[in-house]
């Protein structure tokens, strides 16, 4: 019961993170270089505002029962689960040593203004954000396949046997 429950928060949490970080990279990034700089300046610290919260706290979850998950399991879904909780912890290190310093720094320009090489520090904190993307698809990937993996597995044990697999902690 309690891998069951590891495993629905871990991906829970892991599929609204990539999925959060998959929009911002497929529909944010576009629009906010598709407008004026001043107008990116303002949703983007408005916006980073509002996230800082909400996003740090889905990787926490996230990167928590990914971490449980692996301590609960044992081979292959102990390395899958682990795998997916360097992954998100991968993701907050991205994003609070690669974003977070420039979405303070564009919290400033939208206070003032930006300097002549914004385009190069906003290029790198979109070369964060895809990173911070990639890992957190790779997460909810591993923890996707270990859901398969478990599944098949016990869909196998009927199959063969015509019984349905022991539970961990019964008898046999």
């Amino acid at each position: 019961m309690r891998v069951q429950l590891a495993q629905g928060i871990a991906l829970l949490s892991t599929g609204a993170l990539a999925g959060a970080f998959g929009y911002g990279a497929a529909n944010l990034v576009p629009t906010f270089n598709a407008v004026p700089l001043e107008m990116r300046l303002s949703f983007h610290a408005q916006l980073m505002q509002m996230n800082g919260i909400t996003m740090q706290g889905a990787m926490g979850i996230s990167a928590l029962s990914a971490l449980t998950l692996a301590v609960v399991t044992h081979g292959t879904a102990r390395r899958l689960a682990g795998g997916a909780g360097i992954l998100v912890v991968a993701s907050f290190l991205i994003t609070r040593l690669g974003n977070v310093p420039i979405n303070g720094r564009i919290k400033q320009w939208a206070a003032t203004s930006a300097p002549a090489d914004h385009a190069d520090i906003l290029a790198r904190w979109e070369a964060f954000n895809y990173a911070r993307t990639g890992t957190a698809f790779a997460a909810f990937a591993l923890l996707i396949l270990l859901s398969l993996r478990r599944s098949h597995s016990v869909d196998d044990a009927r199959q063969d046997t015509g019984f349905e697999p022991a539970k961990p902690n019964e008898a046999v």
